[in-house]
Order: structure tokens, then sequence, then C-alpha cells
């Protein structure tokens, strides 16, 4: 079913009222826009409000929703960049003058020389393939990164057993496969939570023990998948070389942080991976990652306490997007499905894989903002919907005729749901790319902008309408 978007200008409130009137009318109008002055007192104008506050960057999606370049927007102004949970499953993209670096498991600050970049006790990290993405951005001319480049010795690592068995698993699975990026994740975060699972410190301690734990572990992943092949004698090797290579960044990130927020003067700038959609506890599961990837994961994936965090930044695309399998109540599996995949350059910086696409959805949003508490969104991508004649956004879950009150626990439940739309009219013939103020959009951009705001209560604070870092409007 689909609404369509009056172009009068009247109130629209963001209410239970409003989301009666919503499922009842055919017309819904748009408000003006927040004033400066109304903004500035539901968030700050300096993205480090307070210099002991911690700032919070999570994907408000399924990922790939352009946090990497908001993450290096921000990190101009940062003396700390850190990751606090996943691996290099997850990937950033940043174009800095023509430059385009990729990071998976290294914090997006890692280019910026004087930002120190931290890979938090929340993280399991693959240390040969860190090292290969540590060498493919020197070659592209980042210096000066041993001083700058921090690891957790509470960390756990990912071995070729854990990358190996997550494939068996996948394969296992047949038609009902889960999309994983084969990178060990999983199976490392269980070998975590059955307790078995080796750290980053046992890796610098008596190696040893390292040795004894390192075999042990590689028997009991045998017993499981009897078909494993690995030389674990020449990853013993490797890994004792690594343990040099990497000593002199293994600290306790904890304290570090901890310290570096009493002293007072440290701006300290966190950048989720995956998103809230792939949160173990709150995504759509089993279609999810094996971590919190939501505001709860920055506490307890970097030791820091909750009275810290300031601003939470939610970045979203003005459309949607989704890598593998799993539900997607918007997918457009038609010609528009097509040109949003072209257009955006829809495909993963991890594993290639092209992106699902379809309509904004509003449900998803409010569930995941009511989760993160956003102080304000970052809306990417917005010059993608340039040439559409027409652009849906998705308001209402309904299955069986009944609006649900809420975002369905179950994907069974999905699979079911009837979506309601709001019809709005494009801006075809109108390019954003040049936009660089709110006001400078055009008219039926802004009106789409609004009605999100309005909708989720919460103001966007940027709008990207280019691959650029400077293609990006500051709306206050």
């Amino acid at each position: 079913m689909f609404y369509h978007v009056s172009m009068e200008q009247c109130t629209l409130r963001c209410d239970h009222s409003f989301f009666l009137h919503l499922s009842r009318s055919k017309s819904i109008s748009m408000a003006s826009r927040p004033t400066t002055a109304t903004r500035r007192s539901s968030a700050s104008i300096h993205p480090f409000p307070n210099p002991s506050s911690v700032c919070i960057v999570l994907g408000a999606q399924w990922g790939d929703e352009g946090k990497g370049k908001l993450v290096d927007l921000l990190a101009s102004e940062a003396d700390i960049v850190c990751r606090c949970q996943g691996g290099n499953n997850a990937g950033h993209s940043v174009v800095v003058e023509g430059v385009e670096y990729d990071f998976h498991m290294l914090p997006s600050g890692f280019h910026l020389q004087n930002c120190v970049n931290i890979i938090g006790n929340g993280c399991v990290v693959n240390l040969p393939e860190l090292v290969e993405e540590i060498q493919k951005n020197e070659s592209r001319g980042v210096t000066n990164w041993k001083e700058r480049l921090l690891i957790s010795d509470r960390a756990h690592l990912v071995f070729d057993f854990h990358k190996l068995s997550d494939g068996l698993i996948e394969r296992g699975r047949g038609t009902s496969s889960l999309g994983t990026t084969k990178k060990g994740i999983g199976p490392t975060y269980s070998s975590k939570a059955t307790r078995n699972g080796i750290r980053v410190v046992d890796l610098i301690g008596d190696f040893s023990i390292f040795t004894d734990k390192l075999r042990s572990l590689y028997n009991y992943y045998k017993l499981t998948f009897p078909d494993l092949d690995i030389d674990i004698e020449k990853t013993i090797e490797q890994f004792k070389g690594l343990a040099e290579y990497f000593r002199p960044m293994i600290i306790d990130t904890i304290a570090y942080l901890n310290q570096s927020i009493l002293d007072g003067s440290k701006k300290i700038l966190v950048e989720g991976a995956n998103a809230t959609m792939l949160d173990i506890d709150f995504g759509t599961y089993p279609y999810v990652t094996s971590s919190n990837c939501s505001v709860g994961g920055v506490c307890t994936g970097l030791g820091l306490a909750p009275k810290y965090i300031g601003d939470i930044y939610g970045v979203v695309k003005a459309y949607t997007t989704r890598v593998g399998d799993g539900v997607f109540p918007t997918e457009l599996k038609n010609e528009i499905g097509e040109h949003l995949q072209t257009r955006g350059r829809e495909w993963g910086v991890t594993t290639g894989r092209k992106r699902r696409c379809g309509w904004l959805d509003l449900v998803l949003l409010r569930y995941t903002t009511m989760i993160n508490g956003f102080t304000a969104l970052c809306l990417t991508k917005l010059d993608t919907l340039d040439e559409l004649a027409e652009i849906k956004i998705a308001t209402t879950y309904k299955r069986n005729g009944v609006e649900l009150p809420s975002f369905p626990a179950s994907v069974d439940t999905m699979h079911d749901i009837e979506v309601e739309y709001v019809t709005f009219p494009g801006w075809r013939g109108r390019s954003t790319s040049e936009c660089r103020t709110f006001n400078s959009l055009p008219h039926n951009a802004r009106l789409y902008v609004q009605f999100i705001e309005q909708f989720l209560g919460v103001p966007v604070k940027w709008i990207g309408v280019g691959k650029d870092r400077m293609a990006m409007i500051r709306c206050f």
C-alpha cells in the first residue's frame, strides 16, 4: 500500500497520534525544517562537545551505510580512533585527495598522522591479514603508523582453522546458508564463548604456553571437523614472528583509554563495524554477525563506562542495502533495484559481493534508533536517488491486515509482512552532487530529509552527496 506526500506545508508531529494519522491518511504533509537554533538544543554543534566524552559512529541498517566517510570527517578532530568489535569482516573506504584507503581491521584514522588507532578488547584479530592490510595502506602513503597503532592484550586471535571451519559450517547449511564472509569471525567468537580461545596477551607471554594452547585448540577443531588440514607447526612459527612484530603495539587499551578520558584532553572517536541490524542480539537473527554492533558493544568492547559516552551518530543510507542472505522487507527485485545498485556502486569492500537494494525502511530505523539512542543522523548517498521520478519510504509493517507494534523478532514473521510506503516525488533533473548546504538541495530532496527527521525524531546533521570526502553537507 502506498501513500503520497502532498506538497503543501503544514504540521507533522512525530508522536503516537502522527503514526495513527499515517496509517489512516492518504496524504502526508510536511512541516518546515527546524531552525538552527532549535537544532542546537537537541544536538551539539561540535562533534566533541566535552573533551572527556566519547563520540560514537554506528551503522543503523545492515552495514555499508558509509560509516567510514563520517569517521574520516570526525577523525580529523579526534586524538584517538577505536574499533570495539568485529574483525576484518567489516570494510570501510575513505577517499582523501584522490587516494582510496580500504580499512577492514584497522581503524579509519590509520592514515592520519596525528591520530592514535586502537583495536579494542571486543575485536577478533587475524594478525597475518592485519600485516597485509597495513602493507597495502603503506603502499598508498601511510607512514609513522607503528607509533599510532595499539592492540588490546585482551582481544582474541583468529587462526586459519577458524576460517576453514567457518566455510565448512556455511557449506553444511546448504540452502539455509547465512551469507558469512568466511573470515573465521563466528568460530573465533565461539572459541571465546567456549573459553578455549587464545588472546593477544597469550601470544606475547610464555611462548611455550601459547604453543600448547594453540595445539590444544587446533585438536579441538579437528574433532569437530576431521577434514581440517592445517600445518600447525608452520602456524606456530608464523606466530612466533608475529609476536615480535606486534609486541610494541600490544598494551592494556582499557587502562589507556580510561586514563586518556581522565586526563581530560583527549578526544576519542569510536567507529562501529557492521551495523545494528547485524547485531547478534538485536539483528535479524540468525542472519547476523557474531558480535554486538550496537551502542552496548562500545562499552564492553573497549572497557568504557556508559557515563563517558557523548554523542551517538547513526549512519543511514538514503535507501537500504544488504549483503548476503536474510530478510529484506523493502528489497527491490526490479529495474529500480538494479539502478540503485549500479548508480550507488553497491558491492562489498570486503567480499566484492553485490549488495541487494531497496527503499528506505523507517520501521527498521525507528527500531535501531530506539536501541542506540542516536543524538543525530548522517544520511548518506542521497545523490544516488537523483535520477528517480518517484521515491518510496517504508513506514508501516502489517501482518494479516494488522499493524505490527514493533520490529519482529522472528524472520518467519518477516516473510509474511505487508509493507506500507509513503511515495515522494523525485527531483530528477536536479543533481544534488554539487550541493554543500541544505537549502541548496532541490525542494523535493529537502522534503525527503525532513520526513525522515520528523518520523524518527532525530535531526539529520550531515548529508552525503558523493564519494569524495568533501561531498558532505553539514546541516548544523
